[in-house]
């Protein structure tokens, strides 16, 4: 790349974060397609430099002629040693068809970040992260996602073969179905962020609902990095037991947000970032694909990880992720600083979630898990509970808990739920517990936390505390192990959506 491809490069990446090199052709193509027998294999290696402030994606133009049976590619780029505190190159990779690369547009065939270093597609099968179907001719592009750049700039090779033959049949996908046995209404337990083989995990579908099925869950997510690919890799897997969501991990350079439940198939895009007002958009895009819209690890540490959009066109956040960590205790005090407007009336409220981010082992499936009272075993039903704020947090399928809120004359109100009693009025919390030894519970109101008991040595009991709603806006009930730092809360063993008090 000469001093002209760099101001190119920097002219567009300022206009639109996205670079379009010139295309790679494949001027004999027709030859080999009308002779198989003959050169029915054609590679092409297209080599280049990156600048630091390189754009997002830069894109490179395949001209794909007629008679192609499978695509595939490959991608290197150097690793040079960096400065202590200064960030190496990383990039991504994925591949859009003849349909183009317009965004929300038709043309994604898939996305393994910086998980692969190679995939194929075929009308036959696809490396897990692409969709399989034909290889029709037209302009494709292969989209490098350089992710971080390092000072010296980034060096990549990427080789584009063509294999020439009959074309081959796409198997019909098969998808999970939308409802399992369950129990009527009930508490299930599941998992809505999880990732296997088809982006950047190393558990395969199966292992994935076996591990869910031993953690004692009732439903899970499919919710692959930016691909839909896993959608049709759960056929068999299913079962009364056992419901299998379809949804994506939206992974934008500003955050992630798991779109939850999406319709079989529903491509939600990923290229935008939060000073582009895009994110609207592709939000409205997940409900029209029958999901919700969950921002992920809102506080992670990562790189392009923190969630910079604003939850205005949330459904629920997920307070914690994984093993509980100090991330955690930051987004659940952030999403409890939030619930004071709807207490005044003053708007709704975004219900805390909880999902393990399970990759591969040691992740445990389940840790934490989202307990969601729902009318029945269904996608919609789940759905609904926890759009409402029925949903409470466990570490495991070993803590069991019941939350509610009662008033002098007999009034009831649940997790989620608002307590309509007058404002001096006493109202009394109760938290039954089991399968929690070690821990305290606490009663947290938007003053803060004002009652804390520990629980008896067996990890069962019944705490009550009694206020007004004068005195406190909301309740909820946190369930802590000991301390592991001096001076802060113990990691969470289990947690409540709130109880809001008053007519409000």
């Amino acid at each position: 790349m000469d001093r002209r491809d760099i101001l190119k490069l920097t002219a567009v990446a300022g206009a639109a974060g996205a670079l379009t090199l010139d295309p790679v052709s494949f001027a004999d193509a027709a030859h080999a397609a009308d002779r198989p027998g003959e050169g029915a294999e054609q590679t092409r290696t297209v080599r280049g430099h990156l600048p630091p402030g390189a754009p997002d994606f830069v894109y490179l133009p395949i001209e794909v002629g007629r008679g192609v049976r499978e695509i595939a590619v490959s991608y290197r780029y150097d690793r040079p040693t960096v400065p202590e505190g200064t960030v190496g190159n990383a990039c991504d990779i994925g591949i859009f068809d003849e349909r183009g690369t317009e965004l929300g547009g038709e043309g994604f065939r898939g996305w393994s970040g910086g998980a692969r270093t190679e995939f194929a597609i075929s009308a036959e099968k696809a490396t897990p992260g692409y969709l399989p179907g034909p290889i029709d001719a037209g302009v494709w592009h292969v989209v490098l996602g350089p992710y971080t750049v390092a000072p010296q700039g980034m060096d990549y090779e990427v080789d584009v073969t063509l294999r020439f033959g009959p074309r081959g049949r796409t198997p019909e996908p098969v998808y999970p179905p939308e409802r399992a046995k369950g129990r009527g209404r009930a508490w299930y337990r599941g998992d809505n962020h999880l990732h296997s083989v088809y982006s950047d995990g190393k558990r395969t579908p199966a292992q994935i609902a076996a591990l869910a099925r031993a953690a004692g869950l009732d439903f899970i997510n499919s919710s692959e990095h930016n691909t839909t690919s896993a959608h049709a890799a759960w056929d068999g897997l299913w079962g009364d037991d056992l419901l299998i969501l379809t949804g994506e991990e939206v992974t934008t350079r500003n955050g992630h947000v798991v779109a939850m439940g999406t319709d079989p198939g529903a491509f939600i895009d990923w290229r935008y970032r939060a000073r582009d007002h895009a994110f609207g958009r592709y939000a409205r895009a997940i409900r029209r694909a029958g999901g919700l819209v969950i921002p992920a690890h809102p506080h992670a540490t990562c790189i392009g990880c923190n969630w910079k959009f604003g939850f205005e066109e949330a459904d629920a956040v997920e307070v914690w992720n994984g093993p509980y960590s100090p991330e955690d205790e930051v987004a659940l005090a952030e999403w409890d600083n939030t619930l004071v407007a709807h207490a005044q009336g003053r708007g709704d409220w975004l219900p805390a979630v909880g999902h393990s981010d399970a990759h591969r082992d040691p992740d445990v499936i389940g840790l934490p898990q989202t307990v969601v009272l729902a009318d029945d075993l269904s996608r919609r039903e789940i759905q609904d509970g926890i759009r409402a704020g029925r949903v409470w947090i466990a570490e495991s399928a070993q803590v069991d808990l019941a939350f509610s809120v009662t008033g002098e004359r007999g009034e009831h109100a649940g997790i989620g739920e608002r307590l309509r009693v007058p404002r001096a009025s006493k109202a009394t919390a109760r938290l039954k517990v089991s399968g929690a030894p070690g821990c305290t519970v606490r009663f947290v109101t938007d003053q803060g936390v004002l009652h804390s008991s520990p629980l008896p040595a067996s990890g069962s009991g019944t705490v009550q505390w009694q206020t007004t709603p004068d005195h406190a806006a909301y309740i909820r009930a946190e369930v802590r192990h000991p301390p592991v730092v001096q001076g802060l809360p113990g990691p969470m063993a289990a947690m409540t959506n709130p109880v809001f008090l008053g007519r409000a």
